[in-house]
């Protein structure tokens, strides 16, 4: 296409290239990014003739534009174009976890429990949330100051233990040479440095990951969200909808600060259009529907498969076949998987799963046809851990401290036990007192180490990835487990899908031990050379 010199030096200003058909738009406004794309799939002009002719000499278009097609049109996915990274920062994990319920169209990154501690006192005080109505129960300030002290109190001594149960010098590192060598034989003073640094960040992740159980779901954490307007403008109507203050403040204050800067994409948020859907997610949240469950709660435990396809053998076959078929209906190849012998099958599945070399290389969607049912009771760390996975369905029960809590071996081992069970106790006690006003209210006070209902509905495709994942071994060893036992029982009924599985069964004591050393080993390639994909 061309282009004059002056059009040229203008375009550079606004896109990586002025000549190649790939090309990047850099033009500064975030508005007018998205609604070029937007105007581009309405035109027979190429972009960058778009922007001069349409754009360049109209500040306003982009603001234009979008108005026009979101009031006017309605055509919600030309806010998806819109694209912002937002901070939120001092918001309790009750609300973290409302806002990381929203699956589609956001992605997030989350304060580590792992990796920071979570002790420190800020005018003196702990960092919990605490509102006007939270105040009002002494209960809670006790139990949750009780949280904070015990879990500062108890750091050292998680880290003594750990260190006294794996020792250093039983690990193996590697030398200058590359070969890997107990901790008393290595030579390099560099490598006996990278070696002790690797070990003790391991054993501080591994303290806090034990030490996590204490804390109550009031800490205050930091979120990163990033994603499209359109997610962010159904984020803001939930948020608005909800019964606790917490999270109607944290609307208020990311709409003001959204509106400031892309207004265009959140004027329906408090429109006739936003009031609406706020009321009807309200309303379908407090219809009584409870009261036609006529029976007590039934104790129970870790996982369950409650359904699976008894057929999912044959139908992600049939969806194999249909990837390589010539124009067969998927319904003629479910018949023809029908028909084929148990050896047949065997051979089909394992010649689609043989050039598998580790968990990254994803199986293909024919494995998307066969969906399982679990029904979960872990602690709420857990659960937040399988939580951040969002191609699958998960609906939960509000939080609270009626079905038991977990006690890790560590606080017995240490001596702490009698400690932990008090800061249960105290939680306990806090929820049950104001759970009798308002049972939402009252999941502050729940701590980590309590149990907690849900279940999660996914298809083959993603228990590949979820078990796969979850149980390498720098895992924290409690999830490890649920997703080990999540691999048993989908291979207790269809053994045949998913024997290929690159799934660890072993535990580990020291569980970020490998994830440290390869954090370690890419930190020395790319040190030494800058040109290393890190």
């Amino acid at each position: 296409m061309e282009f004059t010199e002056e059009e040229k030096k203008i375009l550079k200003e606004h896109f990586s290239n002025v000549d190649k058909q790939v090309f990047i738009i850099t033009t500064p406004k975030q508005i007018d990014r998205g609604a070029l794309m937007s105007r581009y799939s309405r035109s027979s002009k190429s972009m960058r003739r778009i922007f001069l002719d349409e754009f360049l000499n109209n500040p306003n278009r982009g603001a234009e534009f979008y108005e026009r097609v979101l009031i006017e049109y309605g055509d919600d996915s030309v806010a998806e174009l819109g694209l912002l990274q937002v901070g939120i920062e001092g918001i309790s994990n009750i609300a973290i976890k409302s806002i990381e319920d929203r699956r589609i169209g956001l992605s997030y990154l989350e304060k580590s429990t792992r990796y920071v501690r979570f002790d420190q006192k800020i005018n003196g005080r702990f960092q919990y949330y605490i509102d006007d109505r939270l105040s009002k129960y002494r209960e809670y300030e006790e139990a949750c100051n009780l949280a904070f002290e015990t879990y500062s109190k108890l750091f050292d001594s998680m880290v003594s233990y750990l260190k006294e149960s794996i020792r250093i010098d039983e690990m193996q590192f590697k030398d200058s040479d590359g070969i890997e060598k107990r901790f008393d034989m290595l030579k390099d003073k560099e490598a006996i440095k990278a070696a002790e640094r690797i070990y003790e960040a391991s054993i501080k992740a591994s303290s806090l990951d034990r030490l996590r159980y204490l804390l109550p779901a009031s800490t205050l954490s930091n979120l990163a969200i990033s994603g499209n307007a359109r997610a962010f403008e159904y984020l803001l109507i939930i948020l608005y909808a909800s019964k606790l203050d917490e999270e109607k403040r944290i609307a208020s204050m990311l709409y003001d600060e959204l509106n400031s800067y892309l207004p265009a994409f959140f004027k329906r948020v408090n429109s006739k259009f936003g009031l609406e859907l706020q009321q009807y997610i309200i309303n379908r949240r407090d219809t009584n529907i409870a009261k036609y469950i006529d029976e007590e709660p039934e104790m129970r435990d870790g996982i369950k498969l409650i359904d699976y396809d008894d057929d999912a053998e044959i139908k992600i076959i049939s969806g194999i076949l249909y990837q390589y078929a010539n124009n067969h209906s998927l319904s003629q190849l479910l018949k023809i998987a029908k028909r084929l012998s148990v050896e047949e099958r065997i051979e089909i599945i394992d010649a689609y799963l043989k050039h598998r070399k580790n968990r990254r290389h994803r199986v293909g969607r024919a494995f998307e046809l066969a969906y399982y049912t679990f029904d979960l009771v872990t602690d709420y760390g857990i659960f937040r851990d399988l939580h951040r996975h969002r191609i699958l369905t998960l609906s939960r029960q509000l939080l609270n401290t009626r079905l038991g809590y977990i006690l890790p071996k560590e606080f017995i081992m240490i001596d702490a036990e009698k400690e932990f069970k008090e800061c249960m106790d105290a939680s306990n006690k806090a929820y049950e007192v104001i759970a009798s006003e308002d049972r939402y209210l009252a999941q502050y006070a729940v701590s980590f180490a309590y149990k907690y209902a849900y279940f999660i509905k996914l298809n083959l495709r993603e228990a590949y990835h979820l078990i796969e994942l979850r149980t390498s071994k720098q895992g924290h060893p409690y999830y490890r487990k649920i997703a080990q036992d999540m691999y048993k029982l989908i291979y207790n009924v269809h053994k045949n899908l998913v024997k290929n599985m690159f799934v660890d069964m072993n535990d580990y004591e020291l569980s970020r031990f490998e994830s440290e050393k390869r954090k370690e080993e890419k930190l020395n390639k790319y040190l030494n050379n800058k040109n290393y994909n890190y």
